[in-house]
């Protein structure tokens, strides 16, 4: 690939990463704008409906028609799209009971754990340097789960675990993004959330496991309910913003540098405090601001220092991390 045509990639995929945040950030708030009144299974097989039809009218063909959804690697894409549910159903049941901006902070972590698994999954290097990095991220999130102390909330465990399912979704998008379309890792993503969401819907969809009075709980058992009038726009918006946020995520992972297209995720951090001033009212407290800080700071970190790493070997000099 010659050196013009990698910098157009790296700024396409830069792009992309950029759209794809702003496609989440939005869609992180409308879910827990939702949470209070649907069950979470719904709204993700309503999305996800929406989200395949877009899919398969609007993107699919730009890139071949259905001849693009044929792969070698179907059980690695359901795999991968396992992880996504993972990620997502752990994420919105935090958000229900959390703050957006908390439940952001302590997801921000995954690219810490990517780089933990990263050693474990794909037998890379890892230096103390980027130790170090995600030790100050683990920190940030005690300081953001605050145990021991009256604000504890045992929901915060919940964005975590999301982080551990995006990091796999990012170890395996890094094994099979070279000979899979954006388009296809889309479309068995989605596939995978209308088959585990719908599954859900027939065992927890009547009900009878609610009344919790635990918000993330209810959230998840909730009874199936018809969508108020006014809810429809959102619903479809949400729609919108899982297929193309997906999309554009996969196409700046394939397109892009990982070390130059993941740190323009971190956008969607202001964005969630952007949401939760505007939409619910929250502001993040003193605490909350450092633990943010310290987990925001050890990802770009481990970025720049992957940058740093990847500029170093293409130049042949010794790695020191």
């Amino acid at each position: 690939m010659t050196t013009d045509s990698s910098q157009r990639n790296n700024m396409i995929g830069v792009s992309c990463a950029v759209g794809a945040s702003f496609f989440f950030s939005f869609n992180d708030m409308a879910i827990k704008f939702l949470s209070g009144g649907y069950a979470l299974h719904q709204v993700v097989l309503i999305r996800s409906a929406i989200g395949m039809v877009l899919l398969l009218v609007i993107l699919l063909p730009f890139e071949g028609g259905l001849k693009a959804l044929k792969t070698k690697r179907a059980g690695m894409h359901i795999f991968r799209g396992l992880c996504v549910v993972f990620a997502n159903m752990t994420f919105f049941l935090g958000l229900a009971a959390m703050p957006l901006a908390d439940a952001v902070a302590i997801f921000f972590v995954a690219p810490l754990i990517i780089t933990a698994f990263s050693v474990i999954f794909l037998g890379e290097h890892v230096g103390p340097r980027r130790w170090f990095a995600v030790a100050i991220g683990l920190l940030g999130v005690i300081v953001m789960m605050r145990p021991g102390s009256g604000s504890f909330q045992i929901a915060a465990i919940l964005p975590l675990a999301a982080a551990f399912g995006y990091a796999g979704l990012h170890i395996l998008t890094r094994k099979i993004g070279g000979t899979e379309k954006a388009t296809t890792m889309t479309f068995y993503i989605q596939l995978t959330f209308i088959l585990v969401s719908g599954v859900m819907g027939l065992v927890f969809g009547d009900g009878s496991f609610a009344g919790t009075g635990d918000a993330s709980l209810d959230f998840l058992f909730r009874e199936w309910a018809v969508p108020a009038t006014q809810d429809y726009v959102v619903f479809f918006l949400i729609g919108v913003g899982s297929t193309f946020g997906g999309y554009l995520i996969s196409q700046a992972y394939r397109l892009a540098e990982a070390g130059l297209a993941a740190p323009f995720e971190y956008i969607a951090m202001p964005l969630a405090i952007f949401w939760g001033v505007v939409v619910f009212d929250e502001w993040p407290d003193t605490i909350a601001w450092i633990g943010i800080s310290l987990i925001i700071g050890g990802g770009l970190y481990t970025f720049w220092r992957e940058a740093v790493q990847g500029r170093m070997i293409a130049s042949g000099r010794p790695k020191r991390r």
